[in-house]
């Protein structure tokens, strides 16, 4: 099937393609799609190109330099929307992974006894000084789940506290050197600051949003609209990579030797390994097997780029004031998801897809989300920043 893919009128347009990464263990599928050659099995070749900053990464993915990305979600929904940038028309193509994010604070908070948002926001509230948290972009998942967090304690993020960003890669260094107090980032750079001893996870991302959606492979619609063959085969080896993962221990455990060379992330194998296979130590004396670590493929269900993954986003860009007034959220999300592109690579990789363009969860704070009624979601939060467009 995949040779008469390869050699017929669904050829590839474009064989060499160049995928950016930043150096997280949730790259792990787009590295190993190269590795174990399944990108060549559908008639294309991987040149991963390691990027140091989410916005350097945005800028090359608008201007054409990388043909796609190991991407933050709601990065791809910000360009989308002109968010801090001039808007772009974008494409999500899959979801990489869910879970395995992680909430970081300074062991100095610790030693303070905070140790629980309610501690961190009982501190807060005494006003002695006004505490600093990183995220790593502002549109990004890192900086929406750390915000929901800290509101869900009752801590206003752009009124009580100040919101940084920082490239992940320098998250640990930056908290052992006392320049914040916490952080919200992907591993293995959460894992690192535990074992350096500059800080203490206090919460899982999956913690804040069960099975939330993580990293996106993203690209331009000029690009999507362009080579939609190339990209069937790109998901469709991408696919059979996150499959590979996800079969066992010993995989995952291979997968993080490949990712530990400084050519991918760079950072121990023992940071690498252990949160990749849902083994945690919180760095206060806390050990335990995570149920719903890290996952890049879970049957299917981490990787289809379901609408309200990419509304959810949406959302928290409105309650935060990121965007003015509500988009037609489903509009926006029907556009850029490229569901239908999904389900023919997914038949071609034999990966279940899901008939259903919505889904749902139960957040940390008790709140439903499943898509049907964004705008009023949007609207529901006691706490946020909402602006208005005068008429």
């Amino acid at each position: 099937m995949t040779a008469a893919f390869v050699a017929g009128s669904d050829r590839p347009e474009k064989t060499v393609i160049k995928v950016g990464f930043m150096p997280l263990t949730d790259c792990a599928s787009l590295v190993m799609a190269s590795v174990l050659g399944l990108d060549e099995k559908y008639g294309i070749r991987l040149v991963l190109s390691r990027e140091h900053s989410w916005s350097g990464m945005r800028d090359r993915l608008v201007k054409g330099e990388l043909d796609a990305a190991h991407v933050l979600y709601g990065l791809v929904y910000g360009v989308e929307m002109g968010i801090g940038c001039a808007a772009t028309p974008m494409a999500v193509l899959m979801n990489l992974s869910r879970n395995g994010q992680a909430i970081t604070l300074s062991k100095a908070l610790a030693q303070q006894g905070v140790t629980s948002l309610e501690a961190l926001a009982t501190l807060v509230r005494k006003g002695n000084r006004r505490f600093t948290f990183a995220h790593t972009f502002p549109t990004g998942n890192h900086a929406m789940f750390l915000s929901y967090w800290l509101a869900a304690g009752g801590i206003d993020p752009l009124r009580d506290v100040q919101l940084v960003t920082v490239p992940p890669a320098q998250m640990a260094s930056n908290l052992a050197a006392g320049h914040m107090d916490g952080f919200c980032a992907g591993e293995p750079w959460s894992g690192a600051a535990v074992r350096d001893g500059s800080g203490f996870t206090v919460c899982t991302s999956q913690d804040v949003w069960p099975d939330h959606p993580g990293k996106a492979l993203g690209t331009s619609a000029a690009f999507a609209d362009a080579n939609p063959h190339a990209c069937r085969s790109l998901i469709a080896a991408v696919l059979e990579a996150g499959r590979w993962i996800d079969e066992s221990d010993e995989h995952r455990f291979a997968a993080a030797e490949v990712l530990s060379s400084p050519a991918y992330v760079g950072a121990s194998l023992r940071d690498i390994a252990a949160r990749l296979q849902g083994e945690y130590d919180n760095g206060l004396g806390r050990h335990w097997s995570d149920p719903d670590p890290l996952q890049f493929h879970a049957g299917g269900e981490a990787n289809f780029p379901y609408l309200s993954d990419g509304m959810w986003f949406l959302t928290q860009h409105r309650r935060w004031g990121l965007l003015r007034e509500d988009p037609d959220y489903q509009a926006v999300a029907g556009r850029v998801n490229r569901v239908g592109l999904y389900r023919e690579a997914a038949l071609l990789a034999g990966v279940p897809a899901s008939s259903n363009l919505l889904r749902s969860a139960v957040l940390m704070d008790g709140k439903v989300w499943n898509g049907r009624d964004p705008r009023n979601y949007a609207a529901s939060f006691a706490i946020h920043k909402r602006t208005t467009v005068n008429t």
